[in-house]
């Protein structure tokens, strides 16, 4: 194989053994460190020695079994070896078997690891991503705006935890993901809108990481396929991401949804979605459904619109009631006040958006959409100063851009409009 092509083999194999060989050295030796270090120095053996010796008729053996031996080297180097081998019986579980309905899979083992309650949000993401995603720790620190310094020192902090609170490395049992299944999810659902729209920094989108949620959530959902809120997110995820070339123009400006190009979305990652959507709602005692699968069902919406003024809006609202009723935070209410407005008009919408002003007086989104409902309603100078609020608490540059346009747009249309003025009176 030519150097391209052995580079290629080697991210591939990256892409798609990283997490289950982690997973594996991790059930093996019960120790994060070591399952993390064998595996870098596996690849790091490969890129070395196969554009020598070639790619092996079997990469991800290849890679398993040099981790391991890596592993074993190690082990057999500490010179505290029986003390490694004692902290490594606190994370690693000889019981037997959890009862039928566990997922016996070395990468849900993992997942439920990293995203373990005793580990704080910022914590579980970082640890997911290194160890599930195999991002670099500079990535990840590029990836949250935080030095690396930083991120590694966070990493580790949150293996340290682990070991000492004797987190087991163990099937999930059906009680484990019943109470924390809806934690992993929101870990995975964090990764992927960090990457849809990064919270600050020069990148609006970040592919690496909506690509990473989505292989994640595709993991989850193939670990866990009767689930309802797993199969929502991984629709939601892969609606969301469908619109993704849509997003941000040439210019580098954010392009809102009524605004897009609709041609441009991935209509094969639409068809995934929706089939998905259908798939749960052909499962047989689905029961209601839950935060994700109501997202979905939003996005479905959305996606199945020719334009824009063809959504049905009223089907939007009354979807963000039922997720009110699942979910009442302020953001869900604020979002339902815009689908109220496409239905009964920007009256409405400020009518429902007034109650969460002091929940949201911080958040840029509120201002936002209160700045386009008077905007709308004719209020301009009312809508020029929230869109300066708005403007000021955005932290992307591709919202930034498209709000100051908007407010400018208004600015001009209220100056020609007064310089239009005499002339009207002349006329009559």
């Amino acid at each position: 194989m030519t150097g391209p092509d052995v580079e290629e083999a080697i991210t591939g194999a990256h892409r798609e053994v990283w997490a289950p060989v982690i997973a594996g050295l991790v059930r093996r030796f019960g120790d994060l460190d070591v399952a993390e270090e064998a595996a870098a120095e596996a690849f790091a053996a490969a890129a070395e020695r196969w554009p020598r010796d070639g790619v092996p008729p079997n990469p991800a053996g290849w890679l398993t079994t040099t981790a391991t031996r890596k592993a074993i080297d190690r082990l057999r180097r500490e010179s505290q070896r029986d003390a490694k081998q004692r902290e490594s019986l606190m994370v690693h579980d000889d019981g037997p078997p959890e009862p039928a309905g566990a997922v016996e899979d070395d990468r849900l083992r993992l997942i439920f690891t990293c995203c373990h309650p005793a580990l704080a949000v910022e914590a579980r993401v970082a640890l997911t991503l290194r160890l599930l995603g195999g991002l670099t720790v500079g990535a990840i620190a590029r990836a949250f705006l935080v030095q690396e310094t930083t991120m590694a020192r966070r990493i580790t902090r949150a293996k340290d935890k682990i070991r000492a609170a004797g987190v087991p490395y163990r099937v999930p049992s059906v009680t484990d993901i019943r109470e924390r299944l809806p934690g992993v999810l929101v870990v995975v659902y964090l990764i992927f809108n960090e990457g849809y729209l990064a919270g600050a920094g020069d990148d609006p989108v970040r592919a690496d990481l909506t690509g990473e949620a989505i292989r994640l959530g595709r993991l989850l959902h193939t670990l866990l396929p009767d689930d309802g809120e797993v199969t929502g997110l991984l629709a939601l995820m892969l609606l969301t991401d469908a619109r993704r070339a849509a997003r941000v123009s040439r210019t580098g400006e954010l392009v809102t949804l009524g605004e897009q190009d609709r041609t441009v979305w991935d209509r094969a990652l639409i068809a995934e979605g929706i089939a998905l959507i259908r798939e749960r709602s052909r499962a047989v005692a689905a029961g209601p459904p839950g935060r994700f699968q109501l997202l979905a069902a939003i996005n479905a919406v959305h996606a199945v619109a020719p334009r824009a003024q063809d959504t049905d809006w009223a089907v939007v609202a009354a979807l963000y009631g039922s997720l009110a009723l699942v979910d009442p935070s302020p953001i869900v209410r604020l979002n339902r006040a815009v689908a109220v407005a496409e239905v009964d008009g920007p009256a409405a919408g400020l009518t429902a958006i007034a109650p969460l002003a002091g929940a949201l007086d911080g958040y840029h989104a509120f201002h936002a959409a209160r700045a386009d409902l008077l905007r709308r309603a004719g209020r301009v100078d009312e809508a020029r100063a929230a869109y300066d609020r708005a403007i000021g608490l955005a932290g992307n540059p591709a919202e930034k851009a498209f709000l100051t346009r908007r407010r400018d747009q208004e600015a001009v249309l209220e100056t020609l409009a007064a310089a239009e003025l005499p002339a009207r009176i002349d006329n009559l």
